[in-house]
């Protein structure tokens, strides 16, 4: 990977933030399958730690929560006995928190869907935060004592949970890759005076969706799942960099990050890649002839 010069790597980064696969990467850039992977390593992690010290204090009023799934190495049925219980190996969640007013999404963090996540994930969110909120998450029960925790009575929180009906009939089989039929929602609020009117999961939920589309990993039904959860979240660091920072919101007509103060100016790929060191050119000892006896 130190042998790519910065038009390299800005091929590869703009093809993998446009949602290519690794080998769709290779063809249409010509550099090796494991130079990328390198690549994506390197660039996720310089893409974490920039987004983690610059998303501090952030005056944001309106926050959504929600879960997505994906899966890495095989389907959750399918991982073997030995490692059903390691992180890494069949479902893996990525939480999600977005400012429903500026499209940021101030953080987000990769892990199993349980109440020791969404403690830390919780956590880390109110450390971001510089004013009290208005928090919105699904029904998924550990956000309550997870919110309490984090935020104890200094936050507007409320819960939209959506009612599911069961898909029955000859359509059975026709949607059994689709979500069951959406029959009705309920709003609870459980701290604070949350305002009625901005109860809502919509805009995390459409961030859900920008995220299937953008990164091949999350594409259902294609053998282009993470094959190791590490280079899942570098990929997503990597998302999230060019989603905040460089992909201009058609609503906003500015790219998250401007319309939160986060920055002053629209970012382009050059701007991502300059997060990484400078490559170095490929040092050869000195050729030696072979003697020839």
């Amino acid at each position: 990977m130190n042998t790519l010069d910065n038009d390299k790597r800005r091929q590869v980064i703009a093809s993998l933030v446009e949602g290519n696969s690794i080998r769709a990467t290779v063809r249409m850039t010509g550099v090796a399958k494991n130079t990328i992977v390198k690549l994506l390593e390197d660039i996720g992690i310089a893409c974490a730690e920039y987004q983690d010290k610059a998303f501090r204090n952030l005056r944001c009023k309106r926050i959504q929560c929600d879960e997505i799934w994906s899966f890495c190495y095989s389907k959750q049925k399918n991982v073997s006995a030995e490692k059903v219980d390691v992180f890494g190996y069949g479902d893996v969640w990525t939480w999600v928190a977005i400012d429903a007013d500026t499209k940021l999404v101030p953080c987000w963090m990769v892990g199993p869907r349980n109440a020791e996540a969404a403690n830390e994930f919780i956590n880390d969110l109110s450390e971001r935060l510089a004013t009290r909120i208005q928090l919105t998450t699904d029904g998924f029960r550990p956000y309550l004592e997870a919110v309490e925790g984090a935020f104890g009575c200094g936050v507007d929180f409320a819960q939209l949970i959506k009612l599911y009906g069961e898909n029955t009939g000859n359509r059975k089989d026709q949607t059994r890759y689709s979500p069951a039929t959406c029959i009705g929602c309920e709003t609870r609020k459980v701290t604070g005076n949350p305002k009625e009117a901005h109860i809502s999961t919509s805009y995390v939920e459409r961030q859900n969706l920008t995220m299937r589309m953008s990164m091949r990993r999350f594409t259902r039904l294609t053998n282009g799942f993470s094959k190791k959860v590490e280079n899942h979240a570098h990929a997503i660091a990597l998302h999230y960099m060019y989603y905040n920072f460089v992909r201009i919101h058609k609503s906003l007509r500015c790219t998250p990050a401007m319309a939160a103060g986060v920055t002053n100016r629209l970012w382009d790929i050059e701007d991502v890649v300059n997060l990484l060191p400078e490559p170095e050119a490929k040092k050869r000892g000195p050729y030696k002839k072979r003697n020839s006896n």
